[in-house]
């Protein structure tokens, strides 16, 4: 799908190109057509691609975070994370930060073992305590994958269940409801998402 198509179904809606399978160049052509958001599942390919690329790319990361490289996410200051998984893992980082850390709170809502993230029932709870206790992450809202399934009812269900427990927390700051991806992210607008993160879709044939 051409990006300007995609643009003009993702209106009002924050697009982060998930670059995690291209290089650099892919990159920098999606960047000179007006993309700014790009997001990376791992923080020594982050690091690699934040000094090869413009300064004014806002960078997501959106993997698995690992303790051993909480330090060198840190380092890359990137402009939000977007897969804190827990409380525990949010002190861990919270402790070294020496700035603000603009954080979405990863719930695991289709309650998948293949998944990472808050279960969706202690979800809000741990969310509180988060915004609580840590003073440098500064939690703006959630982030889900949509349910593994063929089932359109089954996924939309995910989503509107996600939607759910950000709008319960919205009076305590939340912004963004990340979610949907290349194969959903029609069907999580739909649902109420505010951020999409598009991989393939976008690099196909740009």
């Amino acid at each position: 799908m051409d990006y300007h198509k995609i643009k003009q179904i993702c209106k009002d809606i924050k697009i982060v190109a998930v670059s995690k399978y291209v290089d650099e160049n892919a990159i920098k052509a999606l960047y000179d057509k007006g993309q700014i958001d790009f997001g990376e599942n791992k923080v020594q390919d982050l690091v690699l691609k934040k000094q090869a690329l413009p300064d004014n790319i806002n960078w997501h990361f959106i993997g698995n975070l690992q303790k051993n490289k909480i330090n060198h996410l840190i380092n890359t200051k990137p402009c939000m994370w977007q897969s804190c998984v827990s409380y525990e893992l949010a002190k861990e980082v919270d402790k070294r930060l020496d700035y603000k850390l603009d954080t979405l709170f990863e719930i695991n809502v289709a309650n998948e073992l293949s998944k990472q993230g808050c279960d969706k029932n202690k979800a809000i709870d741990e969310y509180l305590k988060i915004k609580q206790d840590c003073k440098n992450i500064n939690l703006i809202g959630v982030m889900s994958i949509g349910a593994m399934s063929d089932d359109e009812l089954v996924v939309a269900k995910s989503f509107e269940d996600t939607k759910d427990i950000f709008d319960k927390l919205i009076p305590y700051g939340a912004k963004w409801c990340s979610m949907g991806m290349s194969g959903d992210f029609e069907l999580a607008i739909k649902c109420g998402s505010n951020m999409v993160r598009l991989g393939s879709i976008l690099f196909k044939g740009n």
